[in-house]
């Protein structure tokens, strides 16, 4: 049997010891990160929300070592618009802008994550990363590398958080959710 096309595309292997349980980060770094979703069926879940957020905005504001992430994607007329605005403490605001064409809704999502994960990595001193979207289950498919339409965007944000966990032991990152 051929096999070229698993070495011209690793990623999509299911075979791939990367994807084996027990080595996946899901497995051995979950105390780093949590998800937080929204209980959609009761008003006050959405007020009560609304104080977490803010609070959380706060307390990122006031700490240099936390990034706040909010993300938000749209798609019309088979266009899809993700946006995503990282904050950090005494640095000017991050904004990120994509526009993409025949994507589906959740993996334009896990793509502004992802840049937003990627942005909040990449800056000095950041211990805790807190991402706010709009779906927590796209969020979530991100730690099942073996989705495979999804594997490119996930492998690479798996990759960034590893090192982000691995560099020091307290990193962190949460996902909570904020209806658009």
């Amino acid at each position: 049997m051929n096999n070229r096309f698993n070495e011209v595309f690793p990623l999509f292997d299911s075979y791939n010891s990367k994807f084996f349980s027990g080595t996946r980060i899901i497995d051995i770094l979950s105390s780093c990160f949590s998800f937080h979703p929204l209980n959609k069926h009761s008003k006050d879940n959405l007020t009560s929300r609304s104080c977490q957020l803010d609070n959380l905005a706060i307390m990122s504001s006031e700490n240099s070592s936390y990034a706040l992430v909010v993300t938000n994607t749209s798609i019309k007329f088979n266009v899809a618009t993700s946006i995503a605005h990282i904050h950090i403490c005494n640095k000017p605001v991050v904004k990120i802008l994509y526009h993409a064409v025949n994507v589906t809704s959740t993996e334009a999502k896990i793509f502004t994550i992802r840049c937003g994960i990627n942005q909040a990595t990449t800056s000095q001193g950041i211990l805790k990363i807190i991402v706010i979207t709009d779906l927590i289950h796209s969020a979530k498919r991100i730690f099942d590398p073996l989705l495979h339409p999804f594997q490119l965007h996930a492998t690479s944000i798996l990759s960034e958080l590893g090192k982000f966990f691995t560099h020091n032991p307290d990193n962190s990152i949460e996902f909570w959710e904020y209806p658009s």
